[in-house]
């Protein structure tokens, strides 16, 4: 039988993008683990959290089990490393032991590499010591997209044929009634808007949004910003005091799915990206996306997405117009994007992951 520790650090965390990912990611697996008994007979998963951790996901074949003194970063550099001792690690969350080798090790993209400007001097520090390191000791590396791995193997010099790509899906959107109050929050009810949806570091781009949404008032449209910042982790976020953007601030999930399915269009013009939720999650609930051209974003959103020039806020906001002023569009593209959001699935990435841990 193989053994192994699921690294449940991350669920000691505030979800963002990479926790967002590893929570469906391991509830897939889990309910992939109920369903095929003989799957338990061949694999042992027990997932270790920092001891305290509140119980925030409710999985039904495996184990949650807390270990150790510390939290954070030294919980798991110290804590779990001694605790695994005779079983593998498998890492879902961009992090590892830098003492591990008989691990996978899950990281989604290079930015601490490709955009350092967006991050804090120790975020980016630590985690350029950190990614190379356990990705050469690790036994295989999971990655969100082929770009992703282009980028590791560039800048962390992990060699290409040791990294696994293993994609998302934004069908978890779809988990919770959508929550129309929101609208009414927002004064939303009677607008015709634009929702982005991102934390305020520099790289995902809401400076271009705002300059974009300050040629866009002229048409009479409106962009919410839905998402914050952690200024420990990003640096640079843009001002909030744009008067042509309406700051949502943090959205619940049945918030953000009912922003998603009434706004005319999803903006994400991000300079750089290993996978993009958001977009996905946006063509989940069949909204008409705008994204940049750049990163992994094309091989994500293929031909249901409308493309801009992330550097050129007049090409964001050329972008915008052409989907927000033409209605037989927007259905054209809501039809796309239901059948490109098809072919991602949690369910599909679990698998994925299970065989890479049975046969690693």
């Amino acid at each position: 039988m193989t053994r192994f520790l699921v690294n449940g650090r991350f669920l000691s965390q505030r979800i963002t993008g990479v926790q967002r990912f590893a929570r469906e990611l391991l509830k897939a697996m889990d309910a992939l683990l109920l369903e095929d008994p003989t799957l338990c007979e061949r694999l042992s998963l027990t997932v270790v959290t920092p001891a305290g951790t509140e119980p925030s996901l409710a999985l039904a074949a495996l184990k949650t089990h807390p270990i150790g003194r510390f939290r954070g970063q030294l919980w798991e550099q110290l804590d779990l490393p001694r605790y695994a001792r005779g079983s593998r690690i498998l890492n879902l969350c961009n992090t590892a032991p830098l003492a591990g080798r008989d691990m996978i090790v899950t990281i989604y993209d290079a930015s601490v590499y490709a955009v350092p400007d967006a991050y804090s001097f120790l975020f980016r520090s630590w985690y350029r010591v950190l990614l190379p390191r356990v990705g050469r000791r690790a036994r295989r590396v999971v990655t969100a997209s082929q770009f992703s791995r282009q980028e590791l193997e560039r800048y962390a010099h992990i060699e290409a044929g040791r990294i696994s790509v293993i994609g998302g899906s934004g069908e978890h959107i779809l988990a919770a009634p959508a929550d129309l109050r929101v609208l009414q929050r927002l004064g939303l009810n009677t607008r015709t808007y634009a929702l982005a949806v991102s934390s305020h570091s520099r790289h995902k781009n809401v400076a271009g949004v705002a300059q974009a949404a300050t040629m866009l008032a002229r048409q009479g449209f409106e962009i919410v910003v839905a998402g914050e910042g952690n200024p420990r982790i990003f640096s640079n976020s843009v001002s909030r005091s744009n008067g042509h953007l309406r700051m949502a601030g943090y959205v619940s999930d049945a918030e953000l799915r009912a922003l998603y399915e009434n706004a005319s269009c999803f903006v994400y013009p991000s300079f750089y990206e290993g996978f993009g939720l958001p977009p996905l999650e946006a063509m989940t609930c069949g909204c008409p996306v705008v994204v940049s051209r750049a990163a992994s974003l094309p091989e994500v959103c293929g031909d249901a997405g409308i493309y801009c020039d992330p550097g050129n806020p007049a090409d964001i906001a050329r972008a915008m117009i052409q989907v927000m002023s033409n209605p037989s569009l927007q259905d054209e593209l809501r039809c796309r994007s239901f059948q490109r959001a098809h072919a991602f699935s949690w369910r599909q990435s679990a698998q994925s992951m299970l065989d890479l841990v049975l046969n690693s």
